[in-house]
């Protein structure tokens, strides 16, 4: 956290205040959190509020609060002094720069007086810039120096045309011809400057609404236009079959006991993230680290933005506790009331769109985190088994079954290809026999 907003003021100015109260509501990048006090005091003077309250910088004063009652109406006109501005170029130095060294004479052939965009733009206009008294280094003449010309009326010589004669060696003809005197033309002349054009006003029809965005959606673009921009982002994706999970659903509500297939997904990755420990890994100041806890972020949308918090040990945890703990941190979140160590860290991150009827697509990192898991909603195929299993008499025949796509985000940097096959293969087999995921 770099800034932050004064959302409330539960507090004015005189008012009294006890230890563990909450003076004011302090909006972060992902949530409003309550400043409670750390001693008693009176608050004397506000030094922050409305406007003058957003994206307030880290440490710096909000408030004078003062022990005695006697002592508020000494800070009534109290001020904050603004941290001086930074200086301008302009205004380092007063004195003027140094002239510099005069350039040693160059003495510049008539052939190469002219600058070569003076050369092109005489030339265009057919006359001889040769004669003006250049600027430039050694006398050379720019194109200011033409365009000045131009615009302070200065007559200048037409362009010569050097005309060469080339002399043919006498070819015989069958008919000799009286040979015709050649006229040398005229040089072309070059039209002039094409006249402004009025480009016509377009006039959109239709209206619009600027939204100005809170801090959480500053950060949520910051991060992810980052990550995208520096992490070298790499995908992969498998198609797993929920029919078993789907069955013991039903059995486990047949008894009261009532879990979602994202419990199910989350336990899943969990243990999937224990037997493949590389995917649970951070890259932070150019170097790989391995967390040794398995802390899964579970994203959640609210109406300031996207939120991840984290399930913390989730592999130590069991279906319904994970229920809990997910139902508890998402209505928190989409109060605004977690707290910042619910939210900040994490080793592996899941995002669930399969409730919004979304099939399948692929989440941006979020950094330092290595990998995103981003899971689609079922969707019924037609699956033929093609592997063969010599301990069965019969083999599966095909069939309609319902089937998840899970495509998981990987930072190229941490994780490679093979380690990521080994993850997905993970998932999927604990996926497929969800009865692993009671123990």
């Amino acid at each position: 956290m770099e800034t932050g907003t004064i959302a409330q003021w539960n507090l004015g100015n005189g008012d009294s205040f006890a230890a563990g109260d909450v003076i004011c509501e302090i909006e972060t990048d992902k949530a409003t959190v309550d400043y409670e006090a750390q001693d008693d005091g009176i608050i004397a003077k506000i030094l922050y509020e409305g406007q003058d309250a957003v994206d307030l910088t880290v440490g710096v004063p909000i408030c004078v609060v003062v022990e005695e009652e006697d002592d508020v109406a000494a800070f009534a006109n109290f001020t904050v002094d603004e941290p001086a501005p930074a200086a301008s170029s302009s205004d380092i130095s007063s004195s003027p720069a140094p002239a510099p060294a005069q350039d040693a004479k160059v003495t510049v052939s008539l052939e190469h007086i002219l600058m070569p965009s003076a050369r092109h733009l005489s030339q265009s206009k057919g006359v001889d810039a040769t004669g003006l008294k250049g600027s430039g280094k050694g006398g050379r003449i720019t194109k200011g120096d033409v365009l000045q010309a131009f615009k302070e009326g200065v007559k200048l010589p037409p362009l010569a045309v050097a005309s060469t004669q080339t002399e043919v060696a006498p070819v015989p003809v069958p008919v000799a011809s009286t040979p015709q005197p050649v006229s040398a033309s005229a040089p072309t002349s070059i039209p002039s400057a094409p006249s402004d054009v009025t480009i016509p006003s377009i006039t959109a029809s239709g209206t619009f609404t600027d939204i100005k965005n809170n801090n959480m959606r500053k950060i949520i673009a910051k991060r992810l236009t980052e990550s995208k921009s520096t992490v070298p982002h790499f995908y992969a994706s498998t198609e797993i079959e929920l029919d078993n999970i789907m069955a013991l659903r039903k059995t486990l509500k047949a008894m009261d006991v009532k879990v979602s297939v994202n419990d199910f997904i989350i336990r899943a990755s969990a243990l999937a993230l224990r037997d493949v420990p590389e995917v649970n890994s951070s890259y932070i100041n150019g170097q790989v680290r391995m967390s040794p806890s398995v802390d899964i972020s579970v994203a959640v949308a609210t109406p300031g933005g996207l939120i991840t918090p984290i399930v913390p040990n989730t592999d130590k945890l069991g279906l319904s506790d994970i229920s809990f703990k997910v139902k508890d941190l998402a209505t928190r979140a989409r109060d605004g009331k977690l707290a910042p160590e619910e939210y900040q860290g994490g080793s592996f991150c899941i995002s669930n769109l399969g409730m919004f009827g979304i099939n399948e697509f692929s989440a941006v990192i979020n950094p330092p985190q290595a990998a995103i898991l981003a899971v689609g909603g079922g969707v019924k195929k037609v699956v033929v088994h093609t592997v063969y299993d010599e301990n069965k008499e019969e083999q599966e025949q095909p069939g309609v079954r319902n089937v998840m796509t899970a495509r998981l985000s990987a930072d190229r940097r941490v994780i490679d290809e093979p380690t990521v096959g080994l993850f997905l293969s993970a998932l999927r087999y604990y996926l497929n026999k969800p009865e692993l995921l009671m123990l």
